[in-house]
């Protein structure tokens, strides 16, 4: 279980340290990889000015073809497209699934964002099926608000 008021902290604790986001995202990627034996591969996606794609920023686990994902695609994709957070317990029965590995059987996918304005998110992939809870969205959503003030800040 992810013990995401301690990774919050940590997080404060960089950004009054002067850490920028790119610190901070990096943080937030390890400590969630490393926060429970469910999450085989956590990356964070940034979305690109223009809003028509994703970039991965960075990732802990197997390597993936996925490093840009258009808006609309995917699971990723169709986060930001519906500006909705996805918990997809089946993988193989969501339409479009863009495969980073065949051993995945579940995903999760949270927004980082500051009100409407998405600046990314965070993509959890799991080789268990229905791996991911309401309270392990919820616990990541907190992080993902934590990062969302310090991106926020930056592009003010």
């Amino acid at each position: 279980m992810i013990d995401a008021r301690h990774i919050v902290q940590e997080l404060q604790e960089m950004r009054e340290e002067g850490h920028l986001s790119d610190a901070l995202l990096r943080f937030a990627v390890r400590a969630i990889h490393a926060a429970d034996d469910r999450f085989d591969w956590v990356g964070v996606y940034l979305l690109t000015d223009d809003r028509l794609e994703l970039w991965l920023h960075n990732y802990m686990g197997a390597p993936t073809e996925h490093a840009r994902i258009p808006v609309g695609e995917g699971i990723c994709g169709m986060a930001v497209a519906q500006g909705a957070n996805q918990n997809v317990p089946d993988v193989s029965a969501f339409p479009g699934y863009l495969a980073c590995s065949p051993d995945v059987r579940s995903e999760l996918v949270v927004l980082i964002r500051a009100g409407g304005e998405i600046f990314g998110q965070f993509d959890i992939d799991s080789h268990q099926s229905e791996a991911f809870s309401p309270l392990d969205e919820a616990a990541l959503q907190m992080v993902a608000d934590k990062l969302a003030e310090q991106l926020a800040r930056e592009r003010r």
